[in-house]
C-alpha cells in the first residue's frame, strides 16, 4: 500500500502534469522516434531505443537520457543528438515499449499504467547494455531524465552503483529519505534542475531531497531557475537566451566535469 505521503506526491504531480499539457507547448504534437537501437529486457522482450553517438571514433562516456510522460518523442532524440555532440554516448530509452501519448489523458494512462517494476528492469537492462557498447566507455556512465524520467533518472540512481553522475531535470517524487537512496550519491555526483513555480515539486520536496543526500555526504548540486514551471527545457528552446538555455548549459557542463570530457 502506497504511504499517505507518497499519495499526495502523486496527485500533486497529476495535476501539476494536467495543467502543464493544456499550455501551447504541450499541446503540439509528439513525433514518434524511429529507433536505430535493440537489446533485450529481462522478460524477453527485445526493445527499442534511439542512439546518438559522437562523430569520429572511439570511446565515449555512455549516457541514458530517459524521456518525459509521453513517451519517447522526436523532442527527446533531438536532445539526445545534441548530447552526442558535446562529447557522449547517449542512449535515449523507451520505457513505454513503443507507446507515445498525444494528450494529456494518454500520457497519465501510460504512466499510471505502466508497472514501475517492468520499467525499472527495462531501464537497467539498457544501462548494462550501453555499458557494453563498443564506442562507450563503461567506467564512464551518466544518466539523466525529463520529468518522469527525471524521477526515473534518480532511481535508476539508486540501483546501478555504477553511475558516475546522476541528473533529474525536475523529477517528480524525490526521495525524502536517506534510508531510500540505495547506491545514489555513494560514487557519482548529482544535479537537481528545478522552476521555481513548479508546483509538483514544492519546496519542502526539494529540502527533503538536498537533506537526504546530505545526510550520505553525497556531492549534490541544486539549481532553482526563477519564472520557470514544470518542463522548461525543450529542444525547441535550449537555443534561446534564458532558463532553459542557461540549464542546458548547465547539464552538459556537469556531465562533462563528472565524467571526464574535455
Amino acid at each position: 500500500m502506497k504511504s499517505p505521503s507518497r499519495i499526495t506526491a502523486v496527485s500533486i504531480l497529476t495535476i501539476a502534469l494536467l495543467l502543464l499539457a493544456v499550455s501551447p507547448l504541450a499541446a503540439q504534437a509528439k513525433k514518434p522516434v524511429q529507433t536505430n537501437a535493440s537489446f533485450t529486457a529481462a522478460d524477453g522482450t527485445k526493445l527499442g531505443a534511439y542512439l546518438a553517438l559522437p562523430p569520429g571514433f572511439g570511446k565515449h562516456p555512455g549516457v541514458i537520457m530517459v524521456h518525459e510522460w509521453w513517451g519517447l518523442s522526436g523532442d527527446i532524440a533531438a536532445m539526445a543528438d545534441r548530447l552526442a555532440k558535446e562529447g557522449f554516448a547517449v542512449l535515449a530509452v523507451d520505457a513505454y515499449r513503443g507507446k507515445l501519448a498525444q494528450t494529456a489523458a494518454e500520457a497519465g494512462a501510460l504512466r499510471n499504467g505502466t508497472p514501475p517494476t517492468q520499467i525499472a528492469a527495462d531501464l537497467d537492462a539498457a544501462y548494462e547494455w550501453l555499458t557494453r557498447h563498443p564506442r562507450v566507455d563503461g567506467s564512464r556512465m551518466g544518466t539523466l531524465g525529463f520529468c518522469f524520467g527525471g524521477a526515473q533518472a534518480m532511481l535508476l540512481g539508486t540501483r546501478q552503483a555504477g553511475l558516475g553522475a546522476v541528473v533529474t531535470l525536475y523529477g517528480t517524487g524525490l526521495i525524502q529519505q536517506e534510508s531510500a537512496l540505495g547506491e545514489l550519491g555513494r560514487k557519482g555526483a548529482v544535479l537537481g534542475i528545478f522552476g521555481d513555480t513548479d508546483a509538483g515539486i514544492p519546496p519542502a520536496q526539494r529540502q527533503g531531497f538536498k537533506d537526504a543526500l546530505a545526510a550520505r555526504k553525497a556531492r549534490y548540486a541544486e539549481s532553482v531557475y526563477t519564472g520557470v514551471g514544470h518542463a522548461f527545457v525543450k529542444d525547441e528552446n535550449v537555443d534561446v537566451p534564458g532558463p532553459a538555455r542557461q540549464a542546458w548549459r548547465q547539464t552538459i557542463a556537469f556531465l562533462q566535469d563528472e565524467l571526464g570530457v574535455k
